[in-house]
């Protein structure tokens, strides 16, 4: 299906000419996802677990176990699945993470080359610390929500602009990258405030006031019709939570709400196309 396959690479100063895609799946074909999802789905049969020990995405794989042992194991039979196929991970891109850690030393090592460790790495978009905060995780959505209000700001700073217009567009464009993933963060009351007090300075420049004004946060609120930032991180809290309930309870999700983390976990997160 894609044998005849030729693509170009647009950039900043125009366009290559055309070659042939001889590796790989053509990219922006939209069938090259399902494709690559039926080859990895293939590749990964006789080695995949079910959640949580095993979760993919494309090209990424977590692979959690409760020793060091184990999970090195887990990591060689995937590294032979996939090397022994003409696929190969990416050693450089390979971490590994512990929570819960009860052992003070140790390395994971994958065909004698020990993997470098992290106290966080980022899955899908969110930030996830080997201690369980989620510190880091909140200040990169509060960094998301600023690089949408500068997409915007043209609109959002404009005095022809209404106030209800302001808050709409706030809404729609810049309170959605805040609240990305918040919903299975447990937020602390401290990191809500941080939240908050970015939104709140975020609304204050459109509606043209400072905090020596003194105006009350409930009437910045009021003027551009935006609820608190916290109601709606509960809110979304409640809808996925409902989600995961409809679902049938063999499913991961459900399960995962009374699982309980009684030893050492020790997650990899490994890049397979190196």
């Amino acid at each position: 299906m894609s044998e005849w396959s030729r693509t170009v690479v647009r950039c900043a100063v125009g366009q290559t000419e055309e070659f042939k895609v001889e590796v790989g799946l053509h990219q922006g074909s939209a069938l090259s996802p399902f494709l690559f999802a039926m080859v990895m789905d293939q590749l990964s049969e006789e080695v995949r677990q079910e959640s949580p020990w095993t979760m993919m995405f494309a090209d990424d794989i977590v692979i959690c176990s409760e020793s060091r042992e184990q999970v090195e194991e887990n990591l060689e039979r995937w590294r032979f699945a996939l090397e022994r196929r003409g696929m190969k991970v990416s050693r450089s891109k390979t971490e590994y993470m512990c929570v819960n850690e009860r052992e003070g030393s140790g390395t994971v090592r994958l065909q004698g080359e020990e993997v470098k460790k992290v106290q966080e790495f980022k899955y899908l978009g969110s930030t996830v610390q080997s201690n369980g905060e989620c510190g880091k995780e909140v200040k990169k959505r509060v960094q998301a929500g600023w690089n949408g209000w500068r997409k915007v700001s043209g609109v959002l700073c404009d005095r022809k602009i209404s106030a209800r217009i302001k808050g709409k567009v706030y809404r729609t464009v810049v309170r959605p990258a805040m609240l990305y993933g918040l919903e299975t963060v447990s937020l602390r009351k401290r990191q809500e405030s941080e939240l908050e007090v970015a939104e709140l300075k975020m609304l204050r420049f459109p509606l043209g006031v400072t905090r020596l004004d003194r105006i009350r946060n409930e009437y910045i609120r009021g003027t551009a019709h935006v609820g608190r930032l916290g109601d709606k991180v509960r809110e979304a809290r409640l809808r996925w939570f409902g989600h995961v309930q409809r679902r049938e309870r063999v499913a991961f999700l459900p399960a995962s709400i009374s699982y309980l983390i009684g030893t050492n976990i020790f997650a990899v997160l490994a890049n397979k196309m190196g």
